[in-house]
């Protein structure tokens, strides 16, 4: 299995380093830097063991029960000696939907970074209990680009008044970008347009702090790149074990 492992994430990385480069040329700039998240949600303790051993550092989950139990879990096989992690810990991002009477067990795991604020509610919830715990937690704002009822998050006409007035009242956040999901369709062209669309929005926003654009997944992160995203959220690609990558 860390064989595949390897593979899917080789390839991965190079397909980075090709659509980045064509990113950086296209817009003149010398680099475009970007972070991996590996989707981890359906995968095991010991597959993301497996994965972090190949140097991969940040993992995403999508439910609070689920991310306590895989630190619970991984910290244990640390402490009796059959993995070390302490030269590059392993960096939790929350990526799902965040129910308000999760917020105090979430904030308790110290997460690296939560994608989905998708209500001024939640996001005033979540800096009232940061202001308790004396914290600041880095966040982004969730935008459903595509404006499709299945997802969360800002609709494009409200996201920027919301991100300035979250980021003007929630002093204990650090909001630090957006977060989309590519339209759910088989036509790409779709998909382009809600990541442009998205880029957009990004780019008006960076005036006010923005420097997250977290979007594309293993199915569509190269049309991601192509717009800007710095941040990706990949899972069946990097812990596929039948080679079928995109």
């Amino acid at each position: 299995m860390i064989n595949d492992f390897r593979q899917n994430l080789k390839s991965i990385q190079d397909k980075i380093q090709k659509y980045s480069q064509i990113y950086a040329q296209k817009h003149n700039i010398k680099t475009h830097e970007i972070k991996l998240i590996a989707v981890s949600k359906y995968h095991s303790t010991q597959e993301i063991l497996d994965l972090h051993s190949l140097g991969q550092c940040c993992f995403g989950e999508n439910k609070v029960q689920d991310l306590r139990q895989k630190i619970g879990e991984i910290d244990s096989k640390s402490l009796v000696g059959k993995n070390s992690i302490d030269k590059n810990p392993i960096k939790w991002h929350f990526i799902g939907t965040l129910q308000r009477n999760k917020i105090n067990s979430l904030l308790a795991l110290r997460p690296a970074l939560i994608h989905s604020i998708d209500s001024l509610p939640l996001a005033i919830a979540i800096d009232e209990k940061c202001l308790e715990l004396g914290i600041i937690q880095p966040v982004l704002l969730q935008v459903n680009s595509a404006n499709e009822p299945s997802k969360h998050g800002f609709s494009l006409e409200c996201a920027k008044e919301a991100f300035l007035e979250i980021k003007d009242r929630a002093k204990n956040l650090n909001l630090c970008g957006i977060m989309t999901i590519g339209a759910h369709s088989d036509d790409r062209s779709k998909i382009n347009d809600s990541f442009a669309i998205t880029k957009e929005l990004y780019d008006s926003l960076s005036n006010a702090g923005a420097s997250v654009l977290s979007m594309g997944m293993s199915g569509d992160f190269d049309l991601a790149i192509q717009n800007g995203a710095n941040m990706l959220r990949i899972g069946s690609a990097l812990f596929s074990t039948n080679k079928q990558n995109p």
